[in-house]
């Protein structure tokens, strides 16, 4: 304890330079503990399940895909012919649908981008929503239903309805942007639990494709252009991997998918093939950026307990001839910046993951579809780790360096 407490000291002997070391490690730590969040988050939604894992039917030589609504109703079914046939416990197509608000000025604020589905699976089939807490779940429901009521409802993320500059209640038309000359009035009948989903909105399939229908009416007996093409995936959920296997045999050896050929992937994988187009930016968060930021931690670490060693030559001598051993002096060193950086790293990533997951309600970083990270659980050991590791790949050489300071030659300088 009497050595803990001479670091202690040592550390409070020149508050500046400590205090502003601390907030160096204190906001290199935060952007590390950002950067690993989001690179967390992305390596567990793309690592495969053993069970109740989700699997993505989607256009096999196309992307974006574009399959005919036809095949949705066999492909929810796992292109079950025969009633042994193995099939998904459960589906949900998606069919994706840009809109302005203006039709002649469009920009990001003024711009919504919905999911057309079956308002129920909302609450089984989407991730996140399918596990809500109790309580949120029940009030979740109610908005579900409303939409299930109302075919030209739409539910809009929180971020995004302030954007729109919009509320529950109010009713809007959506020019369509990848659905051109198609417009949809909606009124939007309630909010998505705040989180993943703010900046995102969910439609009744049934409305979508009831306007595709009548669009011929109106444009002289010709179809929309993305009639025959506006499923774009079927999420199927399986109870094991044997299932899916199955279920990926059935639909490869239909007939019935032929043009356009479709494929079967776990969910992991199809997130890996939506993320393609940000390999270049993960992989240079994950080996250029953090690692980048760890050095200059460490450099930031040595600089200040490598000046703090030059001032204190003296003192260093003075203990030798007290008696303090070379390893003893050493570790006195050590100590003091394993002390700053481990402190210093574990109070940025408690305040990082408090801030963001509670005062935030996450981080937003749009990558693919994924609007929001959140700083996991483990964040609050990384910071110690980053600090306590940093520390001392930064303080050892100027530590060790006081192992070479002899006696003789301070004091005959100061003689």
């Amino acid at each position: 304890m009497k050595y803990i407490t001479l670091i202690f000291k040592n550390l409070r002997r020149n508050l500046i330079r400590s205090g502003l070391t601390a907030v160096g490690v204190m906001v290199l730590v935060l952007v590390v503990t950002l950067i690993w969040s989001i690179l967390s988050f992305l390596d567990k939604a793309t690592a495969e399940k053993a069970d109740n894992l989700k699997g993505i039917v989607s256009e096999r030589w196309t992307l974006p895909s574009q399959m005919p609504f036809s095949y949705a109703n066999s492909l929810s079914d796992g292109s079950a012919r025969e009633p042994q046939d193995a099939r998904p416990t459960d589906a949900m197509t998606w069919q994706f649908f840009g809109g302005s608000l203006d039709p002649k000025t469009r920009s990001f604020e003024n711009s919504l981008f919905a999911f057309a589905l079956e308002p129920a699976k909302l609450l089984t089939m989407m991730d996140e929503l399918d596990n809500l807490p109790a309580a949120q779940r029940d009030e979740f429901s109610l908005t579900v239903k409303k939409l299930e009521e109302t075919r030209q409802g739409v539910i809009v993320g929180k971020t995004r309805l302030a954007k729109i500059n919009r509320r529950v209640g109010d009713r809007i038309t959506l020019y369509g942007l990848n659905y051109r000359n198609l417009e949809l009035e909606l009124e939007i009948v309630g909010l998505f639990p705040e989180g993943r989903y703010d900046s995102s909105a969910a439609m009744n399939r049934d409305y979508l494709n009831a306007a595709l229908d009548a669009y011929p009416l109106t444009h002289n007996g010709e179809q929309h252009p993305l009639a025959l093409k506006s499923l774009n995936l079927v999420w199927l959920r399986f109870p094991d991997r044997k299932v899916f296997e199955e279920v990926g045999q059935q639909i490869a050896e239909s007939p019935f998918y032929s043009s356009p050929a479709v494929k079967l992937e776990t969910a992991s994988s199809g997130i890996s093939t939506f993320l393609t187009a940000y390999r270049d930016l993960v992989w240079g968060m994950r080996w250029l950026l953090a690692p980048a930021i760890l050095v200059t931690l460490s450099l930031v670490i040595s600089n200040a307990i490598g000046i703090s060693v030059r001032e204190r030559r003296m003192e260093m001598a003075i203990l030798k001839v007290l008696g303090f051993r070379p390893n003893q002096v050493l570790g006195l060193i050590l100590g003091e910046a394993l002390m700053l950086g481990g402190v210093a790293g574990f109070l940025s990533s408690t305040l990082t993951y408090l801030v963001v997951n509670f005062w935030m309600n996450g981080v937003r970083f749009p990558i693919a579809f994924f609007g929001v990270f959140y700083v996991p659980d483990a964040a609050l050991w990384w910071g110690l780790a980053i600090g306590l590791g940093t520390a001392f790949v930064g303080s050892l050489l100027p530590a060790w360096s006081t192992r070479r300071v002899r006696v003789i030659d301070v004091f005959s300088k100061v003689s």
